[in-house]
Order: structure tokens, then C-alpha cells, then sequence
């Protein structure tokens, strides 16, 4: 099948790649930020980007019984036609992944769960939730739906399994089970039709659909970062909707952080890689901030705050990805399946609740795409949620603003995953 290995043969192409190759490269070296970076800022202290460790140090096991899945797939063209990118190749190719029998712990364990010290290109974890969470006064009913629900956070562009770690905690401090799922960077750039990254999603997709199997009652909400995770969230209904489509029925709601723009859009595309080759030195992680007289920061309108401006460096690679992403998102092969997995999230989501939160100070994600969307949505009889956060960059509402994001996942959570449990409370 077509690669985006192909595109290369074109020389305007392959001049875009060896500038992006140059760029990305020597930001390693120059750029050292002297604090964490808007996507790594919920890291854990201590981890290293050193030498990377072996295959079997990279993977995080709990409990593997009723685990099934082992697999063993081909590395693809690389996407920028280089095929000693400094990564590590992804677990899945030789070993199997973490799995956790997902059952409601024993009340009287006062244990907080610990996540797995293994290092963030793990592709997909488990996580137990905390014991605490159950058993309050008046909480059966709603511990008992929450002990029978996953929530599946799939990450952005460039996410790995550490940045994904402040989400998952709010969840299982409130008595959800969560699965983390990030792509590796080198996965997305060695993207092909029916290749290793799409192999990895469906073991992903597989594995989600034998626990909801295991028992009746048990459910899936799905939480999206950026176009890359809700464009993940696509690819897994496809799987979901040929495979076994009962599984449609257990998907309770989906929550879409920073998406979507529901067109292979080559501006779009550029920015979400500029803002992952260069993180923080990134305009994409600046939002917008105004004074309220005393010195301190608080959320402003999109008109009254100031955008800051891309450095040149910035500017030239945007033109590059650009022109790049021109070409390739319209080879015939990429079209098409992006084409598919986007006739899935505008006219085939599965009937639950779906909440959309955005800032007007995105600047990979345009405000007025996720509303246009939100609105196509409402007309086709879905029931949808949205929220503006004005002020905060790309995937970092919750960093920017924890109380209001907080409040707005609970109310989600409570009027409409689980409405079930809300007359025993």
C-alpha cells in the first residue's frame, strides 16, 4: 500500500524534509528549557532522556492473566524517508502489553494506586483506580457504575504516557478505571495504510472490546487530545463498527480537548508538528494573558489579549510542514483513509453525550472550527457540551485553568454518564 515514503520522489517534498530533518534536529541542542515545557509539565520529577533502556525495561505489568495479545508487525517507510531516526521501536513488536483485571478493589485497601515506573513510550496502560474513591456515604449506585467504566485517554501529537498522567489521576481518584494510549512520534512519522501504527490501534481496539465483553454492564468513555487523539478516537469506532458493533452501545460519552477540525486541513497539520519538534519554543504554547492591575494573570477575551508572534525559525517551518502536508494529505491513499475516519466522527458516533472544550487562543486549532463542528452535531441529534476557556494555549486547559476544567469533566460525568446512579445519591 501507499506510504508517505512515496511522497519524497517529488523534489519540492524532499526539500521540505531535509530542512524539517535540520530544524528538528539541531533544536535538541539548542534548546534546553530551564523548566518543563507546556506538554511535559505534568511529568514526573527525575525522568531522563537518556540512553534508551531495552525493550523489556519499557514495558509495565501488573496482572497479565486473560491477556492475549502479542504481536508482531514490520517497520514501515519512515515518513521523512529516514530510517535511523534515534527512537525506540514500540513494544508491541516483541513483547506483550501491560493488562489489569479491572475490578472493583476492596474497600478497606487504603493503598493509593502507584503508576508503573517504567519509562513514557509504553503505547497503552492500565490504571486501577483509587480504593478511597469508594464507599462514601450515599455513593453506591455511583461507585458501582464507576467501577464498571474505562475512560480512554488518547493522547496528542508527540504525548507520551507522562503527560497523560495528571489526566488519569483526576479520574481514578474519583473511581475510574483509565487506559493511556499515545502513538510514538516515530509511529506517526512512519505512517502507512494498514501499517504498524494502525496494527498497534487495532490491539488497542480489540483489547477494549474483550473487557466490555467479559460482563454485562461494563462501559467505555472516551477522552480526546488534540486532532491526533480524536482522529485515534475515529480509527477505533471504524474498528468497533466492523468488528462487533454491540460495542458502539457501551460508549457513554466522549470528551474532545482541543479538536477538531474535521478536514485534512495542511495548515492544521503543520501546526500540530511545529508544536511537537519544538514544544515550548512553540507560539502554539503561548496563550493569551492580561493584567488586571495587581500584577496577576487572568482569563481575558480573544480580542482584549495579545497574540504573541511566531519567531522566524517558527514561521519558516510552518511554511515548510505546510507546503509538505499539501502534498501529502492529498496522496490518494492518505486522503482516502483520512476521509473514512472522518465520515466516522461527523456522521456515525456512537448516541451518548459529547463535550468539546476549546480556547479561543488555540493557535493549532482554530476556535471557530470546533464550533462550526459542535453545531453540525447538534443538528444531526447529538447531544453535545462545549466550553470556550478564552485564554489557554493548545491541550493545556486543564494546566491553565484546573478548576474549570475540573468542574466541567464532573458535571459531564455526573448529568450524563452517570445519570443512572444520580437517584442513590
Amino acid at each position: 500500500m501507499a506510504s508517505l515514503f512515496g511522497v519524497l520522489h517529488r523534489p519540492f517534498s524532499t526539500a521540505a524534509v531535509v530542512a524539517l530533518a535540520a530544524v528538528s534536529t539541531d533544536l535538541s541542542d539548542r534548546f534546553s528549557p530551564s523548566k518543563p515545557s507546556e506538554s511535559s509539565a505534568a511529568s514526573p520529577p527525575g525522568t531522563s532522556a537518556g540512553s534508551e533502556p531495552p525493550v523489556h525495561h519499557r514495558i509495565s505489568f501488573s496482572n497479565l492473566s486473560g491477556l492475549s495479545f502479542i504481536s508482531k508487525t514490520q517497520a514501515p517507510e519512515s515518513l521523512f524517508g529516514f530510517h535511523s531516526i534515534p527512537a525506540a521501536s514500540p513494544p508491541v513488536l516483541h513483547t506483550v502489553y501491560q493488562y489489569a483485571k479491572l475490578a472493583k478493589p476492596a474497600k478497606h485497601d487504603d493503598s493509593m494506586p502507584s503508576f508503573p515506573s517504567s519509562p513514557s513510550d509504553v503505547l497503552y496502560r492500565w490504571h486501577l483506580p483509587d480504593p478511597r474513591a469508594y464507599g462514601a456515604a450515599g455513593d453506591d449506585g455511583c461507585s458501582a457504575a464507576k467501577s464498571q467504566t474505562v475512560v480512554v485517554l488518547l493522547g496528542w501529537l508527540g504525548a507520551k504516557q507522562k503527560h497523560l498522567k495528571r489526566y488519569a489521576e483526576w479520574y481514578i481518584s474519583r473511581g475510574f478505571h483509565v487506559v493511556t494510549f499515545t502513538f510514538p512520534m516515530t509511529d506517526i512519522m512512519s505512517y502507512k495504510v494498514g501499517g504498524k501504527a494502525e496494527q498497534n490501534l487495532e490491539l488497542l481496539a480489540n483489547h477494549l472490546a474483550d473487557w466490555v465483553a467479559e460482563e454485562s454492564g461494563k462501559n467505555l468513555v472516551f477522552h480526546t487530545f488534540s486532532n491526533t487523539g480524536w482522529l485515534t478516537y475515529g480509527a477505533i469506532l471504524e474498528k468497533f463498527r466492523k468488528q462487533d458493533p454491540s460495542v458502539m452501545g457501551k460508549i457513554k460519552g466522549c470528551i474532545v480537548d482541543s479538536a477538531p477540525v474535521a478536514a485534512p486541513d495542511p495548515q492544521v497539520w503543520a501546526s500540530g508538528f511545529s508544536a511537537a519538534f519544538l514544544k515550548k519554543q512553540s507560539v502554539a504554547t503561548k496563550g493569551m494573558l492580561g493584567s488586571n492591575g495587581s500584577g496577576s494573570d487572568m482569563m481575558v477575551t480573544a480580542d482584549a489579549g495579545m497574540k504573541p508572534k511566531p519567531a522566524a525559525m517558527e514561521v519558516a517551518l510552518l511554511a515548510v510542514l505546510e507546503k509538505f502536508f499539501e502534498v501529502v494529505l492529498n496522496l490518494p491513499a492518505i486522503n482516502r483513509r483520512l476521509s473514512d475516519v472522518l465520515d466516522v466522527l461527523s456522521s456515525e458516533q456512537p448516541k451518548c453525550p459529547q463535550l468539546y472544550v476549546y480556547s479561543s487562543a488555540d493557535r493549532v486549532i482554530p476556535a471557530k472550527s470546533v464550533e462550526s463542528f459542535v453545531e453540525r452535531q447538534r443538528r444531526a441529534g447529538q447531544e453535545v457540551r462545549a466550553c470556550d476557556f478564552v485564554s489557554s494555549p493548545h491541550v493545556d486547559h486543564f494546566r491553565s485553568h484546573p478548576g474549570l476544567y475540573a468542574s466541567q469533566l464532573t458535571n459531564f460525568l455526573e448529568d450524563c454518564v452517570l445519570a443512572c446512579c444520580k437517584g442513590s445519591s
